[in-house]
């Protein structure tokens, strides 16, 4: 009778088993006609920012693409905050859903990144270098893409887009010759020009950032900036940023007695002609302007040669990612030349591109080159080289102390 039993046990085990569907192989990045196979009839579900027209419209484009290319469907799962994309696999890896996650993409950076990293929610090991498009990557001359806010990428997020200090002038106004080609020379020429130069008060993500462009160029190793501070050393390292501040403000835009709200308010100043030298964090804010009628069309960009504040956003799939090599597919589509060059096409986003140009084949090349970016955009070549954010327990420290010192206007 057990054996009667057991027999038929078995049969319904082997049957049941029979019925399930089967867990899919970990794909190889490295055999790419295989990651190309299985992807073929998988919905990537893209978790991704969803507040504006524009980017949605691009990764829909991208879903079309992949679908018409590849048969692999895009879902955007359109997120207020990244980290309730997080919390998902958060969840889920609690529960035991090792498999057949509900997030197969997720578009993300900065402290985000590193809380998965650390969770060992991420696919690992490196993925990205495998991909076929991760050839024509810039990690030269843009090391955010290689860390990210100081933390190392160590190849469990793929880059597909960069943001960059400019900084922006009325060529009408100001002789492109007279400009300042760094943080001593804007000093300067701020001190030549008095009252033409200001930055919005922090914590005003423009006006910190100005900070860090400044500390980064001052400070006497620059390595320091890439860990968590040293409080022990902390008004030392700072001193050379408070005492070129020192310098600055009495010949700042009202003395440094006041300070532009934010970088509207840099744009109507500039406008109006109250300031010479505004900056912003996209290459594209100045031609963006001039079209919408909110500065002339005489407004030109410059950038530092030795380097302006930069990073990079990217995409990363989370380790029990549904869809993986639909994922994979996704994200090498989105470092291809053609992606790539409509995202960096302002009338689709205007974000720049992650990709060296001396990487990209003479056609590629020339299409990127021939882009009209607009009147006031420099090309990916005219923008510098990228300087890492620092840690942030820097910035932290240097606004509280900022607070301290000028927040009075004093």
């Amino acid at each position: 009778m057990m054996r009667l039993i057991t027999r038929l046990l078995t049969a319904s085990f082997v049957a049941l088993a029979g019925s399930l569907p089967a867990v899919a192989a970990e794909p190889d990045p490295s055999d790419w006609a295989a990651v190309e196979k299985a992807a073929a009839g998988q919905t990537v579900y893209f978790n991704a920012w969803g507040g504006s027209e524009s980017i949605n419209s691009y990764i829909e484009w991208v879903g079309s693409e992949m679908q018409k290319r590849y048969g692999v469907d895009v879902v955007q799962v359109k997120l207020d905050d990244t980290a309730s994309a997080v919390a998902k696999v958060v969840a889920e890896k609690a529960a035991g859903k090792n498999e057949g996650g509900s997030v197969d993409l997720i578009w993300i950076n900065g402290e985000n990144f590193v809380s998965m990293k650390n969770q060992k929610l991420l696919l690992s090991p490196d993925w990205v270098t495998s991909l076929p498009n991760w050839t024509y990557v810039d990690t030269q001359n843009q090391p955010t893409i290689l860390t990210d806010f100081t933390e190392p990428t160590e190849g469990l997020e793929s880059p597909w887009g960069g943001a960059k200090m400019v900084f922006f002038y009325d060529s009408a106004r100001t002789e492109a010759s007279a400009l300042p080609d760094s943080a001593k020379q804007l000093l300067a020429w701020a001190k030549a020009n008095p009252g033409r130069f200001s930055y919005p008060a922090p914590p005003d993500f423009i006006g910190s950032s100005f900070l860090k462009q400044v500390l980064t160029e001052v400070i006497d190793d620059p390595e320091k900036l890439l860990k968590p501070l040293d409080e022990t050393r902390f008004e030392k390292d700072v001193e050379p940023l408070f005492a070129y501040l020192d310098s600055l403000h009495p010949m700042a835009w009202r003395a440094g007695k006041a300070f532009p709200q934010n970088y509207p308010d840099m744009k109507q100043k500039l406008g109006d002609g109250e300031l010479d030298i505004i900056f912003a964090f996209n290459p594209a804010e100045a031609s963006a302007a001039i079209k919408a009628g909110e500065l002339p069309d005489t407004v030109r960009s410059f950038v530092f040669s030795g380097g302006t504040l930069g990073n990079t956003h990217f995409v990363t799939i989370p380790y029990n990612a549904n869809a993986k090599a639909g994922a994979l597919l996704v994200a090498n589509f989105l470092l291809s030349p053609e992606a790539q060059l409509r995202k960096q096409d302002p009338q689709y986003w205007g974000d720049p591109t992650v990709l060296a140009m001396d990487k990209l084949p003479a056609a590629d090349r020339a299409a990127f080159q021939s882009l009209d970016l607009g009147v006031a955009t420099l090309a990916p070549d005219q923008l510098g080289p990228v300087l890492a954010e620092p840690h942030a327990s820097w910035m932290e420290r240097i606004e509280t102390e900022w607070r301290r010192r000028y927040a009075s206007g004093n």
